[in-house]
């Protein structure tokens, strides 16, 4: 299939062209055509295979086609997103694909100011795309209305759910027309999810394009088992011999990727940590850097990285293990994207073996495992409680809400 067979406006065909696309991925050939008859949708697709895009462009059709006849711009579509880096790059496949059509957006989320936020809302526009703790700011200081709401989409709504915004999606949802289009994207289809969907969808049609807990395929995974100690110099050893140009490094808490980053640096490997603390302008400098090959390793904690996208990302490390098995599988899904092939390596350490268990017994296969001479295991070493990161999932989850 071809992007021309999708029946979208010659505007959208030309942006993607312009982007260097011809044939879509297999989310997008699903679930295009069904956005674009106004049914409600449920969909599961692993994180970098295309589903951006998949609800992007019909959305950007429909709008296009049916435009309002009104004096001032009211909100048609709202996109939520757990994160401000996921809701930065919607609302860069918005302005991608949507930049020949005569339709305005605008993004908000928390860590920058709210005032060029309000201003913009109130100009009109007809796409917001928003995390969810900054649009009930926003809601509550009357600087947004939700009544004209035409299509709502929930973008990575298993995060959402992870990251303790059930309720504040509950708020957001009864803001908006009870006539609406829905549709929610998850990379898996969890019981919670599904409970979910059945208080927000109407008669959804259902699109899975991979089985339920898988990792990408062209993703090859390997795993090192290495003493916690020496985790840092088997790192900097691989970085180093195989000449790792690109990588994204995973710790498990905020202060973990603040000290591997700065050890990187004294080792004179270019290096920039992003994780929940930082203000959103040094996130956003951090990665653009990454892009940009300006920096070398990027090290980051799960909740900053989910939007992370970047086109044929090498190699992803988890220096340690998640706590939480579907966090692996959206780790090493920064690699591998749209079809492109990509390496992940866990440095696992005696501490993290039910960890590591875990995750096997959700993907479903048993992870590959190297060694390097050198860096043999110290059987004498015990295993210690891991102290838990985000790992407690009961902890702070309601608190951190805002900050996102």
């Amino acid at each position: 299939m071809t992007f021309d067979q999708l029946k979208l406006d010659d505007a959208l065909l030309r942006a993607v062209k312009t982007e260097g696309y011809t044939e879509p991925t297999p989310i997008q050939a699903q679930a295009i055509p069904l956005v674009l008859e106004g049914r409600d949708l449920l969909a599961a697709a692993q994180t970098g295979t295309g589903k951006t895009a998949g609800f992007t462009l019909p959305l950007l059709q429909r709008l296009n086609s049916h435009p309002k006849k009104m004096g001032r711009r009211q909100i048609r579509a709202l996109v939520l997103t757990p994160t401000r880096e996921l809701a930065a790059q919607v609302a860069e496949s918005v302005r991608t694909y949507g930049k020949n059509l005569k339709i305005r957006s605008t993004v908000v989320y928390g860590g920058v100011g709210i005032e060029p936020q309000k201003r913009a809302l109130n100009n009109g526009v007809d796409i917001v795309i928003a995390t969810p703790g900054r649009l009930l700011d926003l809601a509550n200081q009357r600087a947004i209305d939700l009544s004209a709401v035409e299509t709502l989409i929930l973008d990575e709504a298993d995060r959402m759910l992870d990251m303790g915004f059930i309720h504040d999606i509950k708020k957001i949802i009864a803001m908006a027309p009870k006539n609406r289009q829905t549709l929610l994207f998850s990379a898996t289809f969890s019981p919670e999810i599904k409970r979910l969907a059945s208080g927000m969808l109407h008669n959804p049609a259902t699109v899975e394009v991979a089985r339920q807990n898988t990792t990408a395929e062209q993703v090859a995974q390997r795993v090192h088992h290495v003493d916690k100690r020496r985790k840092q110099e088997l790192l900097i050893k691989l970085i180093r011999e195989e000449e790792w140009k690109q990588v994204l490094v995973f710790t498990r808490t905020k202060h973990g990727a603040n000290k591997l980053s700065q050890q990187l640096e004294r080792e004179g490997i270019s290096s920039a940590a992003i994780h929940g603390n930082k203000t959103q302008s040094a996130r956003m400098k951090a990665l653009k850097g990454f892009k940009e090959n300006r920096v070398r390793v990027l090290v980051a904690t799960d909740i900053a990285a989910r939007g992370i996208d970047i086109a044929e990302l090498p190699h992803v490390v988890n220096y340690e293990l998640p706590n939480v098995p579907e966090d692996y599988v959206h780790r090493i899904g920064r690699t591998g994207r749209a079809g492109s092939s990509g390496q992940a390596l866990s440095l696992v350490c005696v501490d993290e073996h039910q960890l590591l268990r875990n995750i096997e017994r959700f993907i479903k296969s048993e992870i590959p495992k190297m060694k390097t001479a050198g860096f043999e295991v110290d059987p004498s070493i015990r295993p210690e409680p891991i102290q838990n990161g985000r790992g407690n999932r009961g902890q702070n989850r309601r608190g951190s809400s805002r900050r996102r």
